[in-house]
């Protein structure tokens, strides 16, 4: 009997200093949650103690190395956080799948997710036959996933934000697929154009409406993702400028600025999807011009 009380007092003094490690933990946590939201508040800042707002200030494409001159072989913020890009995609497709198990490691888990998740797309959407061109859609999935992601780094940079990448992205998704759809199918790509279920006297009007949509594609493939990247941004930066200015005595503004910010690595992800799947939505009138 004394044995067996032993036993659950032990029982219990452990279930106690468990329950108060917990606790103490959560409260560590908790704190540091706080201490990361001040300094990342502050640090999106531009000015402490006074009211410094610049909210466009930080698309600014700057040389490198200092200097006001930017040659088209300067080195930029855009060149170096393009270069991370890709080099980010390097880590985890090639460096996260070096070792390759039955039992993958995270880095495995996660190329593997993204490989399975665009390559799904690209079969529901475009169809089986458009599998031959999922590697040009993974990698334009993962180079806008990566470079939207690397730009909620405070001081980083956010390529994504500038028309003069994605208008390339843009014209490289709407030129590819217009040059496809001429290969595969000739003349007949212009059935694309033509409704063929809409009445006879329609039919012209109907055409002029295709046509002129067509060749808005590559401008509002390319306006979605610069205008969602920039206008999120300039938001996170008006915050960060009111916390800056009010200091550590500025709860709400921190508070706007972090609940902003999980918005924003929602809307970066979104964002990747939404290219990507405009590009299989595109491939698939490229390679079945009558459906």
């Amino acid at each position: 009997m004394r044995a067996r009380r032993i036993k659950v007092v032990a029982s219990e003094s452990t279930n106690t200093t468990g329950t108060q490690s917990k606790g103490n933990g959560r409260m560590i946590a908790y704190g540091l949650v706080a201490l990361a939201a001040v300094l990342f508040a502050l640090a999106y800042a531009d000015g402490y103690g006074k009211l410094a707002i610049a909210p466009m200030d930080q698309f600014k494409v700057k040389p490198l190395f200092g200097g006001d001159t930017v040659a088209w072989y300067t080195p930029t913020n855009v060149t170096f956080w393009l270069g991370m890009s890709i080099l980010s995609i390097f880590a985890l497709m090639v460096m996260g799948t070096r070792g390759r198990a039955v039992i993958p490691s995270r880095g495995q888990s996660v190329a593997e997710l993204a490989y399975g998740f665009v390559r799904k797309m690209v079969e529901d959407v475009a169809g089986k036959d458009a599998l031959p061109y999922f590697p040009f859609i993974f990698t334009a999935f993962l180079f806008i996933l990566s470079a939207n992601f690397l730009g909620l780094i405070p001081a980083s940079f956010t390529p994504t934000s500038h028309f003069a990448v994605t208008v390339v992205l843009a014209l490289t998704v709407f030129i590819s697929v217009t040059v496809l759809g001429f290969v595969k199918s000739g003349a007949g790509f212009l059935g694309l154009f033509w409704v063929s279920s809409a009445p006879l006297a329609l039919r012209p009007i109907l055409a002029v409406i295709e046509l002129i949509s067509y060749f808005v594609r590559p401008v509002s493939h390319s306006v979605r993702l610069a205008g969602a990247m920039m206008a999120g941004h300039a938001v996170l930066k008006v915050f960060a400028g009111f916390a800056g200015a009010m200091g550590l005595a500025s709860v709400a503004p921190i508070l706007g600025v972090v609940a902003i910010y999980g918005l924003e690595v929602l809307v970066s992800a979104i964002q990747a999807y939404v290219f990507t799947i405009l590009t299989c939505v595109y491939l698939k009138d490229a390679l079945h011009p009558h459906h």
